[in-house]
């Protein structure tokens, strides 16, 4: 707009060389005339070395007298535009530079006490509960954020180079903050209830999410099949065996092949066993509430070593099962199974 301005003054400022040069002219054509009326000599109606006459010089004079002003008011009007048009960017882009980063904190906040193991989860719920409320709180300058983007469309303002934020892109950010919010307090709110239902301590539940987050590399929420394999060891499960084994605390050779001899699932197709019940939907990621309720079940519901070979006893009655240089004895003389 600067430049515009700027050679607009410059054009007015040839304008009084070029009025003088039009009085030349024109001074020319009175003194022909002059000699010609003195002498009798009668001009003729056409010039044949040009076709511009005096009138069309005077004519297109009068043009550029009415243009130039019209030029002023047009440039005064469209500066004064953008002046408008500057201050809403720059108010929009101050808002927004406030908003945009306060949502990205405050999701990373979020994120940090849905893994962090500092006190109980009822205090966890609190917390998160007390920034539901400061989210709350401040949707009056998103609001504010949306009545002056509503001026800057209205004003036909395609970019703006005071921010990185579009109202679309803290429109996403906002919804995904309280969808955050409200989905973390709902997972903690269900690890009490499954805390309570199963009877998990809280040193228990402080492993559980140690561990978890410890192969959450990313801080995602989520553990992928490796992750999540790895995790499970971390905590004594053997993956490789069945869960049976890992409830028992039996770490003989004789044991493993008990179950071996049983069809128990062992290796790859006990760990996709395990895969379908924490991720049934087939998505390839753990969520730690996944994980929370399939330690649970298997926290509680899981058989030890002397149930499984228990039931050995009443499958086998009497018999002798031979185990490398071991037998293992299933039957009243045994009185539970034992090996010779």
């Amino acid at each position: 707009m600067k430049g515009l301005i700027a050679a607009h003054d410059q054009f007015k400022s040839t304008l009084p060389d070029a009025d003088k040069e039009r009085e030349a002219i024109l001074g020319i054509q009175r003194e022909a005339q002059r000699i010609a009326d003195v002498n009798g000599i009668k001009l003729a109606g056409n010039n044949p070395y040009t076709s511009v006459t005096p009138n069309i010089i005077n004519s297109k004079w009068e043009r550029v007298q009415q243009l130039v002003p019209k030029r002023d008011h047009a440039l005064l009007d469209e500066q004064s535009k953008q002046q408008s048009n500057e201050r809403l960017r720059r108010q929009f882009a101050g808002q927004a530079n406030m908003v945009g980063p306060w949502i990205q904190t405050k999701m990373e906040e979020i994120g940090r006490i849905s893994i962090e193991m500092n006190g109980t989860l009822e205090d966890q719920l609190d917390h998160l509960k007390q920034y539901e409320q400061s989210i709350v709180d401040y949707k009056p300058n998103l609001d504010l954020l949306e009545q002056q983007h509503q001026l800057i469309q209205e004003a036909l303002i395609f970019d703006n180079k005071h921010t990185n934020y579009t109202m679309e892109h803290l429109r996403v950010g906002w919804e995904q903050l309280l969808t955050t919010i409200a989905r973390t307090i709902n997972e903690v709110e269900n690890q009490i209830l499954t805390r309570d239902a199963k009877g998990i301590s809280q040193e228990q539940m402080q492993e559980f999410r140690a561990s978890f987050n410890h192969f959450d590399k990313d801080h995602g929420g989520a553990l992928g099949p490796e992750e999540f394999k790895a995790c499970l060891i971390s905590l004594g499960y053997d993956v490789e065996n069945d869960r049976q084994k890992r409830g028992g605390g039996a770490d003989s050779e004789e044991f493993r092949a008990l179950l071996l001899s049983a069809g128990s699932g062992l290796g790859e197709a006990e760990f996709h066993r395990i895969m379908s019940l924490v991720d049934p939907n087939g998505s390839g990621s753990v969520t730690f509430q996944a994980f929370i309720d399939f330690m649970s079940r298997e926290t509680t519901d899981t058989d030890t070593a002397e149930q499984v070979i228990a039931s050995f006893r009443v499958l086998a009655g009497d018999k002798t099962v031979n185990f490398g240089s071991r037998k293992w004895i299933f039957g009243p003389e045994s009185g539970f199974g034992g090996k010779k």
